[in-house]
């Protein structure tokens, strides 16, 4: 493999033993903790423009996510247990606590946004604000699953379907597939996508564990992640610490109603916008996604 640049220029890094396997993270910064949860299909890269703005502010840990990067993929089950949001929540808690942090902010985008809802909800006392970029509850995108998004975001029914046939049809050209994938959710296709960054996600996604990791993810995403959502969306459950959802006005959640109502039916304390980009705000809108990101966690 060729080595691949440090964005991330100062900042320590860390392999930490979790339930769900040695987690890699970065970890940098002064001030109040602050985890940086990435999505779908990268690593805690995705970062690198907005991790010197928020450092000078706040004690910064961007994991990756179990079979992301370079943390451990763990062996999965028949109900993707490993790969539920739920589950990856938990070792990212326990990470964090191995870091001396017990309560800090969440930040997450794509399926890091999934995963710390998910904390929230389940662990209320852990997570003194929440910012979300560009998702909606993961209930919500199933069950607006029409014709329409379902052309958008392909993607979710593909990634889930049965083992192999995904991992089998992206093995063939994962290189393809992924820039397909960056380049598709972005309105100036990979222009906005820092060259060295691209490295890292190409060295990632080349590897079939991870590509497997990856499906696991959203075949958790279909089924069990969908069974925590509607227990809590039935018993009334709300996330109760202050929330900012943040998403792109060309993104796909702004594809299918609006984003902030969608919340409103999850927070208690909720507060968003939309910001002019495509999906990946971290790297369209670095200099904008900070800025509000640095409002939010700023207030007291």
């Amino acid at each position: 493999m060729k080595d691949l640049a440090d964005l991330f220029p100062g900042f320590s890094s860390h392999w930490i033993d979790t339930s769900a396997g040695k987690l890699f993270a970065r970890a940098g910064g002064e001030g109040p903790p602050l985890l940086l949860i990435h999505g779908f299909p990268q690593t805690h890269v995705e970062y690198h423009r907005i991790a010197p703005a928020l450092a000078r502010k706040f004690t910064l840990v961007l994991p990756d996510l179990p079979g992301y990067g370079w943390s451990e993929a763990p062996k999965s089950d028949a109900s993707h247990a490993p790969y539920t949001k739920r589950a990856m929540a938990l070792a990212l808690i326990e990470l964090m606590q191995q870091l001396g942090h017990v309560q800090f902010g969440v930040i997450g985008h794509d399926r890091g946004g999934r995963v710390g809802y998910r904390m929230a909800l389940d662990h209320p006392g852990r997570v003194s604000k929440l910012s979300v970029l560009d998702i909606i509850p993961t209930l919500d995108m199933w069950k607006g699953m029409d014709a329409r998004r379902a052309m958008i975001v392909y993607h979710w029914p593909f990634l889930a379907q049965k083992e192999p046939l995904p991992e089998m049809l992206i093995s063939k050209a994962p290189i393809e597939y992924l820039e397909w994938t960056l380049g598709s959710w972005s309105p100036d296709g990979l222009k906005k996508f820092d060259p060295r960054a691209m490295e890292h996600y190409r060295a990632f996604f080349s590897d079939p564990l991870r590509i497997h990791a990856c499906c696991e993810d959203y075949r958790a995403g279909q089924s069990t992640d969908v069974k925590f959502d509607e227990e809590d969306f039935k018993a009334g459950k709300k996330i109760t610490c202050p929330t900012l959802a943040l998403w792109g006005a060309r993104g796909i959640p702004n594809s299918g109603g609006d984003p902030l109502a969608i919340w409103q039916q999850w927070c208690t304390r909720l507060e968003g916008r939309a910001i002019d980009c495509g999906h990946f705000l971290p790297e369209e809108k670095p200099a904008e996604t900070a800025e509000a990101l640095l409002e939010f966690f700023g207030r007291t």
